[in-house]
């Protein structure tokens, strides 16, 4: 039986990735739809008339009056809720959505929740891994991956999803069996207000949740539930009761919930305090989950982290090259910069740069001035970030990543490490953050 009366009109706004996902679960239902989009030539568009040529499409401005004719808009996570004809059309009364809102109305087993400024990726990915290893049928994805929507299937066992603010402001009721925010920090100021409207976005995630996890390094990532509601946490300093942390043991720094080491933190294969963070939040996560410790152990030890997040790419004359392109924001470069910074002998030398998104980067200033022999800067926002940075670090420009590359390798010294780690998105200058990456490793590879 359907969840949602099959006589109600729906229109999907926008046919990315994600609303082609829309699109396709809203026909398997037999539900009416149709689609807008605001481009000309939305991504998905020759796909969708040649797998649903049934299905009205409406591309350019959007019709105030057309959207009014539906019961729900289903957003795509690209278009902002405040988007004036959005916004018109709630005021009479058609109500908001998003795929996340579907698949929480449709999703059978429990989900884990994962949402946050940096490293939502990785600890998705390594909850994921760590869920399989335990046995269960395991489905991953949402702003990761696979698109939620199309992950539904009656024999899955525990749904673990990425979850973007994009995605969460069109979320109403999550349900989470577990739901965490592993950190705040400023990122897409260009679609929000402030930084209080981007938390805002974030926090829906906790809506409905029955247990929550919370990053005890990080104030923000605390949400306004009841006390009585489970609640599991993770950090850096000693754990205590119902904590993971870091205890001493033998001498050895040691991953550890409550009073007990459960490994050592050389056993991992990802670099850096910032990883050891993202092990804890996955160990907690999972605790919380149901997964015994065991296989959840051993996923630990032979995780070796995603592309583009602080990957090691090579080494060139007694220096490693670490690419952590996918560091579009600021927290996430200082979260590489620290992480880093403090687990090699020698200093970093950064490459950083792009488009800002309109952040503010004075953060990156301290840990520059203590762990970065140099800064190299390319981009749209050079001459911002070199502003912020004048006398923390020397400051080198140039106008390509494979020059950036070269002047890397001339700054550098034994023992020292290289690190792409941007602080900004990439479209200014690349497809993606994934090319930026590659392009990267292609230019380190090809230094002699």
């Amino acid at each position: 039986m359907s969840l949602i009366a099959s006589d109600h009109f729906r229109i999907v706004v926008g046919l990315g990735k994600s609303g082609m996902s829309l699109v396709r679960f809203l026909a398997r239902q037999g539900m009416r739809f149709a689609v807008a989009d605001t481009r000309a030539n939305p991504p998905e568009l020759s796909a969708l008339r040649e797998q649903f040529p049934q299905v009205e499409v409406r591309c350019g401005e959007l019709d105030v009056e057309f959207l009014c004719r539906a019961s729900e808009l289903l957003i795509s996570p690209g278009l902002a809720v405040a988007t004036p004809a959005l916004q018109e059309a709630a005021r009479r009364g058609v109500k908001l959505s998003g795929d996340i809102d579907l698949f929480a109305r449709y999703a059978k087993a429990p989900i884990i929740a994962i949402t946050g400024s940096n490293a939502k990726s990785t600890v998705t990915t390594l909850v994921g891994e760590m869920a399989a290893a335990a046995g269960k049928k395991v489905a991953v994805g949402g702003n990761l991956g696979t698109p939620a929507l199309d992950l539904l299937a009656d024999d899955v066992e525990l749904y673990v999803l990425e979850l973007s603010s994009f995605q969460l402001e069109t979320t109403d009721l999550l349900n989470a069996e577990v739901a965490t925010c592993l950190n705040i920090s400023e990122d897409h100021m260009d679609r929000y207000s402030g930084l209080p409207a981007y938390h805002l976005a974030k926090h829906r995630i906790f809506r409905g949740a029955k247990q929550v996890v919370v990053n005890r390094d990080d104030a923000l990532s605390r949400p306004l539930v009841a006390d009585q509601l489970p609640c599991w946490n993770f950090g850096l300093g000693k754990p205590d009761f119902k904590r993971f942390g870091l205890l001493e043991e033998h001498g050895e720094k040691c991953l550890a919930f409550q009073f007990d080491a459960l490994l050592p933190v050389r056993e991992l294969k990802i670099r850096g305090a910032h990883n050891q963070s993202n092990a804890l939040a996955a160990l907690a996560l999972g605790h919380a989950a149901g997964l015994p410790f065991a296989p959840m152990l051993a996923t630990l030890k032979t995780f070796a982290g995603l592309p583009h997040r602080c990957q090691w790419v090579g080494e060139r004359h007694g220096v490693s090259y670490y690419d952590d392109s996918k560091a579009t924001n600021v927290g996430a470069a200082l979260a590489a910069i620290d992480g880093l910074g403090a687990d090699i002998a020698g200093k970093l030398v950064l490459i950083a740069g792009g488009d800002g998104k309109g952040a503010d980067f004075s953060a990156l200033r301290g840990p520059v001035g203590k762990f970065c022999r140099a800064v190299v800067l390319l981009g749209r926002d050079a001459e911002r970030l070199a502003a912020v940075l004048d006398g923390a670090a020397p400051i080198v420009r140039v106008s390509s990543l494979q020059e950036a590359v070269q002047r890397c390798a001339e700054l550098a010294q034994t023992g020292d490490a290289v690190l792409l780690s941007p602080a900004c998105a990439s479209l200014d200058m690349f497809k993606n953050f994934e090319e930026r990456g590659r392009l990267f490793a292609l230019a380190v590879e090809g230094l002699n």
